[in-house]
């Protein structure tokens, strides 16, 4: 049979497609490439098989698992998920929320109320609501988007780092996780092929050169701020954020 996988549509993800094409996993596989939000509703509505998908889906879906030992993660600074403001945040009134994400603005939440311990008012949002920060307004932007957001505003609250200092962990933004029961050697192909991407970064990066036009260095980002081993302090990491989520 053939798994449906759903698949987030950055940078960060280049050198996972990378492994599973140069496995030719790729070919046992019906692969979309999506934003994280719709990643997590494929997989919740059962479109897809396997997704790479935002963390809290694993509270919204039942039989979720994890099927692999790598992420979409970070130890500190990861530089693609920041709060924008032209004020320091303490003045900050309202904050758009970016509609391609769900871990992410959860984990604005918990800063908000446990580090910075502030209230503004959340808002939702649509395509290029990016060009609505500003004065106190100001906007959650994640993915590939924010490189070209990152010397337009005064003030860049990176929201892994600030986790990393409130908590002393890593963060995981997105695992990849099944709904249903996955073969075992199915399992094993496939991680041993997001492995084989992982560790061929470089030619992951010179086989896509027109994903990452915006990043004037792809590989620090995805060699030095997205780390991809789902290890157990990231594990720990992803369990207290779960916690905290809560519900």
């Amino acid at each position: 049979m053939k798994y449906k996988l759903s698949v987030v549509s950055y940078l960060n993800t280049i050198p996972f497609i990378y492994g599973l094409q140069q496995s030719r996993l790729d070919k046992k596989l019906d692969i979309s490439l999506d934003i994280p939000s719709v990643c997590a509703e494929k997989l919740m509505t059962n479109k897809v098989d396997v997704g790479l998908v935002p963390i809290v889906v694993l509270k919204q879906i039942q039989h979720a698992h994890i099927i692999s030992d790598f992420c979409i993660g970070a130890d500190g600074q990861v530089d693609t998920v920041c709060l924008f403001s032209d004020v320091p945040i303490n003045e900050i009134e309202s904050i758009y929320l970016d509609y391609q994400s769900k871990t992410s603005v959860e984990l604005l939440k918990i800063l908000l109320t446990e580090y910075w311990k502030i209230s503004p008012k959340l808002l939702e949002s649509n395509a290029n609501y990016e060009n609505q920060i500003s004065g106190n307004t100001a906007g959650l932007i994640i993915g590939d988007r924010v490189f070209q957001h990152q010397h337009k505003f005064k003030y860049v609250y990176d929201l892994s780092a600030i986790w990393k200092k409130h908590t002393g962990l890593p963060f995981v933004f997105a695992c990849w996780i099944a709904n249903k029961e996955i073969d075992k050697d199915f399992q094993k192909e496939f991680n041993n092929a997001l492995k084989f991407g992982i560790t061929n970064i470089e030619k992951a990066i010179k086989s896509a050169t027109d994903i990452y036009s915006h990043c004037k260095n792809p590989l620090d980002y995805l060699n030095n701020k997205i780390s991809y081993i789902l290890d157990a302090e990231k594990k720990k990491g992803m369990e207290l954020f779960l916690r905290k989520v809560g519900g």
